[in-house]
């Protein structure tokens, strides 16, 4: 008799192993297989949720299958309690392993409504946009300019959206004063800048802020950028630059980001400044007679006079030689490894060809010729 007791015994407790280590490759199973989902969806967290209420999110949306296990695969791998508070974006067919890892990672937000902020050389936009999950894209539900329109209701009501996100985009080309007195009409931001940075000193790019936010810390932020952008850029510097150090480098960055919009155009521009300091001869750019007019505080909006060409100012290129004092702008990444690495060329001269572009020679005959040609072009308009 307790032969046969132990027996059963021992039979029930293998079953129930087996029982159990089945339903444990069955939950393991289900928590790395690919899910149903055939779309990318955006799910947005909160700061303060739990992973039970996330998972029930989650299946609402039938991300996931069985937010029992969802549970249970985060416990086990510990990431139950590295929830992340924001926008995400999870891919068509993620498994709850992949969710879970999407969601704990951290990182930049990567979907949902973003408040962004554009400053350009001219003008300044506000955009409320969102992203539409199945392109990767966003779509922009609204702009207004914030120093002369009102603000729509919906941007309002959107602010008050706790995962919303804001971003300030500075275009290659701003200068110090325009970027700061932007800042000034942005009601996302503390405004706490009492000077205005050196030009040259930031770097125009993309930049996430919170709500509530010191404009000041943001400045910081692209003065550190800049900087590691430019000792990075002169470690690569072409051998025989006449540019003496990364000052000087700035400074040229900033007048090839004046000079031209092409992209594919920077490295020629450039090789005409850097042969022209070579040969010792006078850099003659626009840009720079410009910024002595202005400082930088407004957009001169039309060509020069003769008697602004003849102004004796310390950037007026075409008395004084060589480069202006400071840099005219903020320059990108992109024109300052210009002026770091020129392209290989013979070219002096170059002027606009009517098309967006510039026509390049390498003596005064064939860029007189150039001239009569942008001359002759612009009579046709």
């Amino acid at each position: 008799m307790w032969n046969s007791l132990a027996s059963n015994a021992l039979t029930l407790s293998i079953a129930a192993v087996v029982v159990i280590s089945g339903v444990i490759g069955w939950g393991q199973r289900e928590y790395t297989i690919p899910s149903r989902f055939e779309r990318p969806a955006c799910i947005q967290i909160s700061y303060g949720e739990t992973v039970q209420s996330v998972s029930n999110k989650l299946q609402d949306r039938e991300l996931i299958s069985n937010p029992v296990i969802f549970r249970l695969g985060t416990k086990y791998t510990g990431k139950s309690s590295k929830l992340k508070a924001g926008a995400f974006l999870i891919p068509a067919l993620s498994s709850m392993e992949s969710v879970a890892d999407i969601i704990t990672r951290g990182g930049k937000n990567t979907c949902g409504k973003e408040i962004l902020l554009q400053i350009g050389i001219s003008s300044q936009k506000l955009i409320l946009r969102d992203m539409n999950p199945d392109s990767g894209r966003y779509f922009d539900i609204l702009s207004f300019n914030p120093k002369l329109d009102s603000s729509p209701l919906s941007y309002i009501s959107a602010r008050q959206e706790s995962d919303v996100r804001y971003r300030i985009v500075v275009a290659e080309g701003v200068t110090s004063w325009q970027l700061i007195n932007s800042l000034k009409s942005v009601n996302f931001l503390i405004y706490d800048i009492k000077d205005v940075p050196s030009e040259g000193s930031l770097l125009p790019t993309s930049y996430e802020v919170k709500q509530g936010g010191s404009a000041s810390e943001l400045l910081e932020r692209m003065k550190i950028a800049q900087s590691n952008a430019l000792q990075e850029a002169w470690k690569t510097r072409a051998a025989g630059t006449p540019l003496k150090n990364p000052e000087q480098a700035l400074i040229l960055a900033s007048i090839i980001e004046k000079e031209t919009g092409v992209e594919s155009e920077r490295r020629k521009v450039s090789s005409v400044f850097i042969n022209r300091l070579i040969k010792g001869w006078k850099l003659q750019t626009d840009p720079s007679v410009i910024y002595g007019l202005t400082m930088g505080k407004r957009v001169l909006g039309r060509g020069l006079l003769q008697s602004e060409l003849d102004l004796d100012t310390p950037y007026n290129t075409y008395l004084n030689n060589g480069l202006p004092p400071t840099p005219i702008a903020n320059p990108g990444l992109d024109s300052i490894k210009a002026a770091l690495n020129p392209d290989s060329t013979n070219y002096l001269f170059f002027v606009a060809n009517g098309t967006g572009g510039h026509a390049f020679s390498e003596n005064l005959t064939n860029h007189n010729k150039n001239v009569l040609d942008w001359r002759s072009k612009q009579k046709k308009k």
